[in-house]
């Protein structure tokens, strides 16, 4: 019986040998998602645009919204469609994760295909979508605000352990799907919970102090408030917790990968 490494190092040579493979399925990726439409790929520029059209005229004009009481907060559309995306990395990723085996038999079947490069194909495309919308977004602050703080520089350093995280997340629900048809329904109710249980429509400041431990237990709100930081309010992040972030963050990857590689051996059966 083939022995599956669940070494991260080992994972990330893999990562690494099959990169030419794992962009041709991110490009099939996004080809299969806008087949047939007008704009095509266009899409994924025009859907943040639009949605920072709306939400400013909603929020800003509207019901003239604002975060908190700092008066030199960005503008409270930017700030909260900074939470969104950042949520919608995690939302996308873990939306696709309980159909990322399942729904890729002829794959399976395949002896020598790499089954472990599929989570890192659903990240990398949640994680491009991100990019155009932070690019958007940070695009209409800098209209908005006159200028782009020099520490949005530091944005890949914030997100590196969240992206672990997620592959460590979609690693282990990925697997797991093959086993429990019915987990689309529970990660959907996870995606609400994480989106309501993280400052995304809110300051942190306005929850109670005793009720913000349980934001802080979603692994959202930390990512999502360093990400503001850098990107709008111009802070450096917190080092100490990030620090502490990413090895958790490591710890749920090799978790992810062990039970991946663990549980494939009897995908081909129960498929």
């Amino acid at each position: 019986m083939q022995v599956y490494s669940a070494s991260l190092p080992n994972y990330l040579a893999t990562v690494v040998r099959y990169r030419d493979l794992i962009g041709q399925l991110v490009r099939r990726e996004f080809s299969t998602r806008y087949r047939g439409s007008v704009l095509g790929i266009f899409w994924a520029v025009l859907n943040p645009v639009i949605t920072v059209l709306v939400f400013s005229f909603l929020f800003g004009v509207v019901f003239r919204a604002r975060w908190g009481t700092e008066p030199t907060a960005p503008n409270f559309v930017i700030i909260v469609l900074v939470g969104m995306i950042i949520h919608g990395m995690l939302a996308e990723s873990l939306g696709q994760a309980p159909n990322l085996v399942l729904g890729r038999l002829s794959y399976v079947k395949k002896v020598v295909f790499p089954l472990e490069v599929l989570p890192i194909v659903t990240v990398v495309t949640a994680l491009i979508n991100a990019a155009v919308g932070m690019t958007v977004v940070l695009a209409a602050n800098g209209v908005l605000q006159g200028s782009i703080v020099p520490t949005v520089l530091l944005l890949p350093v914030v997100l590196v352990p969240f992206i672990l995280l997620i592959t460590g997340i979609v690693l282990f629900v990925g697997a797991f799907g093959v086993y429990v048809r019915d987990l689309t329904q529970i990660v959907n109710f996870l995606n609400m919970i994480t989106l309501f249980l993280a400052p995304v429509f809110y300051p942190i400041s306005v929850v109670p102090e005793q009720y913000r431990v349980l934001l802080f237990l979603n692994p959202l709100t930390f990512i999502l408030e360093q990400a503001r930081d850098v990107m709008l309010f111009g802070r450096l992040p917190d080092w100490s917790g990030l620090a502490i972030y990413t090895v958790i963050a490591f710890g749920f990857a090799w978790l992810g990968l062990w039970w991946f590689q663990r549980a494939r051996k009897g995908f081909a059966d129960v498929m």
